[in-house]
């Protein structure tokens, strides 16, 4: 699927709380007017603060993000699964069974693991960020995205 754009992307994550957030904001900034673009988690919580404040640093608000899970979704309709964490790519695979789509593994440092000061945070929440940044701009090339 490189070099195409899917019609439907979902990101997923342990709790839909940072890293698939991020994610799907960071796809929706580049081509939400192209592609429709989710995220779930294995299990939900609540969007995590260092995750807005870092997506907020791009100028991508993520602060309305409502957590949802596999079992939410009312749309199955996706031609790419991206998973984040080893529990959510077990998922992603599930769903295979019933549903026709390509499922990518990147796994992605969860932030919330890194303890220090609120900055030694914030640095590992900038990294997660910046990582997911980047493999989208590579599995999405430049010329299949808008002038941003």
């Amino acid at each position: 699927m490189t070099g195409s754009l899917p019609d439907a992307v979902l990101f997923a994550c342990s709790e839909n709380s940072v890293r698939s957030p991020m994610a799907e904001g960071l796809l929706k900034h580049l081509l939400g007017h192209r592609v429709y673009v989710n995220s779930v988690g294995v299990r939900a919580q609540d969007v995590n603060g260092f995750a807005v404040a870092v997506m907020d640093e791009l100028g991508i608000d993520i602060s309305r993000h409502r957590a949802k899970t596999f079992d939410d979704l009312e749309d199955f309709s996706f031609d790419l699964i991206v998973s984040l964490s080893p529990e959510a790519q077990h998922s992603a695979v599930e769903m295979t069974r019933t549903m026709a789509c390509d499922v990518l593994y990147w796994p992605t440092l969860d932030p919330t693991m890194v303890e220090g000061s609120r900055e030694d945070r914030l640095a590992a929440f900038r990294r997660s960020r910046d990582e997911l940044l980047a493999r989208i701009q590579a599995r999405f090339p430049k010329e299949l995205r808008p002038e941003v």
